[in-house]
């Protein structure tokens, strides 16, 4: 499946010497950069009909056309799949994503991912970078997803993730009590030798995390997280280093630690929460085509509600 472009838009006068690729990502907007520089490369953006370099300079009135079709990205297949879709538009999409869907598809998850139930659900999706998804939750984070469905939208929504004005804010229950609220600013990167993890590193990317304490138990904190920064598992890494790794965390957690007095429900649903006890509750961001500011809320999924309603009885009984 590909889409065709035909444009042609003439350089207006105040874009005189002003560089070929410079005014063609201004002129079309809803292309990334990278995109455009391939097209003008293989000759599928001219100007006057002729093939120029992206540094050559224009002087104002040329005729800049593209003639070219968005092929797909790749051979991801369609599959049916219940999408709990709290708002979409003809530019993008919000979604409430469970626990234990993995978003993209990757080695050992070919089928079955969030990306395969989107093509079918939006099967125009094939055409854009990685069918319109522009940040992941891990498979076991559950919460909200903002989905760009046109180029557009998409190149808005990264734009607003890498300036930091998206807003995300998740919870999240930690082991030990905290003292108050705070902020992590400290680099992650791939860890050294055990590549399907992350580590604070010096060598890192920055990485922020802000947060503050909602409840606090004998022995656990429930938190709200707000992310300036996206590192992948970002808030587990900086919770894990700050001495209070999220319940549930295989990955990060090490050994569940227990006080003295934890009663048998308490501990025994410790032994067996079966994901990190992390939620997506929060998404703003401002509309990649009205400008309107919006933000959606998510409710706590059932097993989060319930790790809570225990910690809370534990409490009492002590």
């Amino acid at each position: 499946m590909s889409q065709q472009i035909s444009e042609q838009i003439q350089v207006p006068a105040e874009w005189g010497n002003k560089r070929l690729d410079q005014a063609a990502a201004a002129l079309f907007p809803e292309y990334s950069r990278s995109r455009l520089q391939q097209w003008i490369k293989s000759g599928a953006l001219t100007v006057d009909g002729d093939v120029w370099r992206g540094r050559d300079k224009l002087v104002g009135g040329e005729c800049l056309s593209l003639q070219t079709e968005l092929e797909a990205e790749g051979d991801w297949q369609a599959e049916e799949m219940a999408l709990d879709i709290v708002y979409e538009d003809d530019d993008i999409l919000v979604l409430n994503k469970p626990v234990g869907l993995v978003v993209h598809p990757a080695a050992g998850n070919h089928s079955g991912t969030l990306l395969n139930g989107l093509l079918y659900h939006c099967p125009e999706l094939i055409n854009i970078p990685r069918a319109g998804i522009v940040h992941r939750l891990d498979k076991d984070t559950s919460g909200l997803m903002v989905v760009a469905k046109t180029l557009n939208a998409q190149n808005q929504l990264v734009a607003q993730l890498q300036d930091r004005s998206m807003g995300r804010e998740y919870e999240a229950v930690v082991q030990g009590q905290m003292t108050g609220g705070g902020t992590v600013e400290e680099p992650i990167g791939r860890h050294g030798t055990q590549r399907t993890k992350m580590t604070v590193s010096p060598t890192g990317k920055e990485a922020v995390t802000h947060y503050r304490v909602l409840h606090k138990f004998p022995s656990h904190t429930y938190i709200r997280c707000k992310l300036e920064t996206g590192r992948t598992h970002q808030i587990r890494v900086h919770m894990a280093y700050i001495g209070h790794a999220l319940v549930g965390d295989a990955t990060y957690a090490g050994r569940t630690r227990l006080t003295k007095g934890v009663g048998p429900e308490l501990r025994e649903l410790l032994a067996s929460f079966p994901r990190q006890a992390l939620h997506a509750r929060q998404l703003g961001l401002v509309h990649p085509v009205s400008g309107n500011y919006m933000e959606w809320h998510s409710d706590l999924p059932e097993d989060f509600e319930h790790l809570l309603a225990v910690l809370d009885d534990d409490a009492q009984s002590r």
